[in-house]
């Protein structure tokens, strides 16, 4: 892996369901915006075509095959990176510190349960890894809590099914060590003002890289 393509500019937050990356991708958008760092803050499933039906069936809207559920993600995140309007390489590739709330580590972690990691991983192979990756540590047990409070159920839910999940991000987020992506571990339990810091802290020592 470590030949494999890093798209810079490009920084990625990472956890389990109920770990808080939609909510610490809001907090780092807006202390760009105080900093005056031009950025833009995404997701994934994205707000496309595809993603849209992408969130149907993580909302059990529509049934699909698991397979066919991953090459959706990966079809998505494909339009995602390339798409000549708001495409992630686009706006990297413009100088704008691009912010993603999950990318293809959510991929190896989730669809790996019904796939098997290796053809979820010879699927995403070929998607750049980010300059940097963020991942919020919070524990199986923490995170079925906070996901207890919500509306709705989702697929993936589920301390035992977490924990599976987690073993899968660590294995594919230590497969690409060394392969030039910075790697933060962060302890996602605690004030959000305060885990914005740690992560505010890390990205901040990476200066943006110019057109």
């Amino acid at each position: 892996m470590t030949s494999q393509e890093v798209l810079q500019n490009l920084v990625v937050l990472e956890g389990l369901d109920g770990a808080g990356t939609t909510t610490q991708m809001k907090l780092l958008a807006e202390r760009c915006e105080r900093e005056g760092v031009p950025y833009t803050a995404t997701w994934e499933p994205s707000a496309g075509p595809i993603g849209s039906l992408v969130r149907r069936v993580l909302k059990r809207e529509v049934a699909l095959d698991p397979h066919a559920l991953a090459l959706l993600f990966a079809a998505d995140r494909t339009e995602h990176l390339s798409a000549a309007e708001g495409g992630m390489r686009r706006a990297a590739g413009d100088g704008r510190l691009v912010i993603c709330d999950r990318y293809l580590y959510s991929s190896l972690a989730y669809q790996s349960i019904d796939c098997g990691y290796d053809w979820v991983y010879e699927l995403n192979r070929d998607f750049p890894l980010p300059e940097a990756l963020i991942f919020l540590d919070v524990p199986p047990q923490e995170c079925n809590r906070r996901m207890a409070s919500r509306r709705g159920v989702e697929l993936f839910e589920g301390i035992e099914l977490q924990e599976r999940i987690l073993s899968f991000y660590r294995r594919g987020i230590e497969g690409r060590s060394g392969a030039g992506m910075r790697v933060a571990w962060i302890d996602g339990v605690g004030p959000r003002e305060e885990i914005h810091e740690k992560i505010w802290s890390f990205v901040a020592r990476r200066p943006i890289q110019k057109p």
